[in-house]
């Protein structure tokens, strides 16, 4: 069971929620804290204080005041109007990951939101009944208005679900799980659509995903320089000692761990004095991400457990402050920055392919064909991961440099974080096929090698990827191997495999 504070909520916890769909609950204390926040704006509106998103409109319409009877109303405006997501709906589990960031916000007790509002954020993120939210339309400021929409609708019983394994409409769902549709009162609908965590559940998917795939480019590393007979000498510790990166450092150490007892591998001057970049400089271009990878968790960490709407309500309402915590810049950068170094794990990843297929650059059979010229063998499979890594070029273009104002310039900068999380998803994905066409490559260079030379590890890891990916004996169609290479890599529980085969 998962508690939320709002203050602690870690991406280790996050995991469990997401993944292995750990029960969620709320702290007391938290509860207590989010009372008194509703209180305060209950006196707000007896009061008929002119506050903005509770007794006014919204964005240009700040200064329009609105009466006490029309509150509810507002309410139901605001959120159907804002609910114009349009393109194909995020993966489920980031749905799931709002659900769990956006109850975790508003349990800051600094939204002003009743504490039924977080029940049913919970009790739908425990039945996993999950919005269907389209993947377009945020600007990232004022936050996630649209895509948050979308989940608010599900708590009025409108909108579409995931249940079950289906699309369904929302009611349905609800009543088969026995959840009661709210009618949204006084600032609660904006306290619901006014923050990051379409961004930021996006980001912490893609964290999750980034992470495992950089462990496993090691791996997969780690085979193609035993199927090139690389030289170990560049993965020595003293090399990245004396840089002083520690990322760069850890890297080197888990190559020379995995590669530990290989007969394929060679010394310095044995074959070859050095080899090429895409095999020496390993542990330097792969630390390098990681290290943009720790920044990104960083990041991702603070904002899941921040109140990012507005107005947000200090000491019991005596004070209510319009800022502007919705403004996704921290998670936009984020995104940027991961775009960039994910998608060098797979730049890198190409030349290696490259080098295990040309035979101008190894002593392999060409393109590792079993009928070099009859048969083509893994010749278009470099063009795949080539083509791959430069739609990633494309993708990895910031997108933290653009704004566009809106509202009437009353909102007149924006992050587009949301459309940094999204191409960052895409990189991701791109990023697991290239390596995998790296494994699917690195497997067959080292059947020519001899499997029986192999490292512990190595060895290990190339029978359970042998279980998916079949040895290359004649010409096939190798989008399925590159596919189930990829949903191998997506599946694979790594921390486990890891564990097993590897000394701590």
């Amino acid at each position: 069971m998962i508690m939320l504070t709002g203050q602690s909520l870690t991406i280790e916890e996050a995991k469990k929620v997401l993944y292995e769909k750990a029960f969620v609950t709320a702290s007391t204390k938290s509860i207590d804290k989010v009372e008194k926040s509703r209180a305060a704006v209950e006196k707000i509106v007896e009061q008929k204080k002119v506050v903005y998103g509770i007794t006014t409109g919204f964005g240009k319409f700040s200064d329009v005041l609105i009466d006490a009877e029309d509150v509810e109303q507002l309410q139901w405006n605001l959120i159907h109007s804002h609910a114009c997501g349009v393109g194909d709906p995020f993966p489920e589990v980031v749905s799931r990951a709002m659900l769990l960031l956006r109850a975790n916000a508003l349990l800051k007790g600094f939204s002003g939101v009743r504490p039924v509002v977080i029940e049913r954020l919970l009790e739908l993120l425990n039945a996993h009944v999950h919005p269907v939210i389209p993947q377009q339309g945020s600007l990232g400021a004022s936050g996630d208005l649209a895509p948050l929409s979308h989940l608010a609708l599900v708590l009025m019983g409108e909108g579409e679900v995931f249940y079950k394994g289906e699309k369904t409409e929302a009611i349905t769902a609800l009543s088969k799980e026995g959840i009661v549709p709210l009618t949204l009162k006084a600032k609660e609908g904006l306290a619901l659509i006014n923050g990051t965590q379409a961004m930021t559940a996006m980001g912490l998917v893609n964290y999750i995903e980034a992470e495992q795939l950089a462990y496993q480019t090691e791996a997969i590393a780690s085979l193609t320089l035993e199927g090139l007979r690389g030289i170990e000498d560049a993965f020595d510790p003293d090399v990245h000692l004396v840089r002083g990166y520690r990322q760069q450092t850890e890297v080197a150490e888990r190559i020379r761990q995995m590669i530990k007892g290989s007969k394929l591998i060679t010394k310095q001057g044995e074959l070859r004095v050095q080899d090429a970049y895409s095999l020496r400089c390993i542990p330097q271009v792969h630390g390098a991400s990681w290290q943009a990878l720790e920044y990104v968790k960083e990041k991702l960490e603070i904002e899941m457990n921040a109140a990012t709407d507005n107005p947000l309500i200090f000491d019991d309402g005596e004070k209510v402050i319009s800022g502007g915590n919705f403004h996704g810049q921290p998670i936009a950068f984020a995104m940027d920055f991961m775009k960039i170094a994910v998608a060098e794990l797979a730049n890198i990843s190409e030349r290696r392919i490259e080098r295990l297929v040309n035979p101008q650059l190894n002593d392999l059979p060409p393109f590792l064909s079993s009928e070099p010229g009859l048969q083509s063998g893994a010749m278009i499979m470099q063009y795949c991961a080539a083509s791959l890594v430069s739609e990633n070029k494309t993708l990895a273009h910031p997108a933290s440099v653009d704004s566009i104002p809106s509202s009437a310039n009353q909102e007149d900068h924006v992050s587009m974080g949301t459309i940094g999380s999204r191409h960052a998803h895409q990189i991701i994905q791109n990023v697991r096929r290239v390596v995998a066409i790296e494994l699917i490559c690195a497997l067959q260079a080292i059947e020519y090698r001899g499997v029986e030379k192999m490292a512990p590890f190595t060895k290990e890891f190339y029978m359970e990827a042998r279980k998916i990916i079949p040895s290359i004996t004649q010409d096939r169609i190798f989008s399925k191997d590159i596919e189930a290479a990829a949903s191998w890599l997506y599946q694979v529980d790594w921390n486990s495999f890891i564990r097993r085969n590897l000394p701590a």
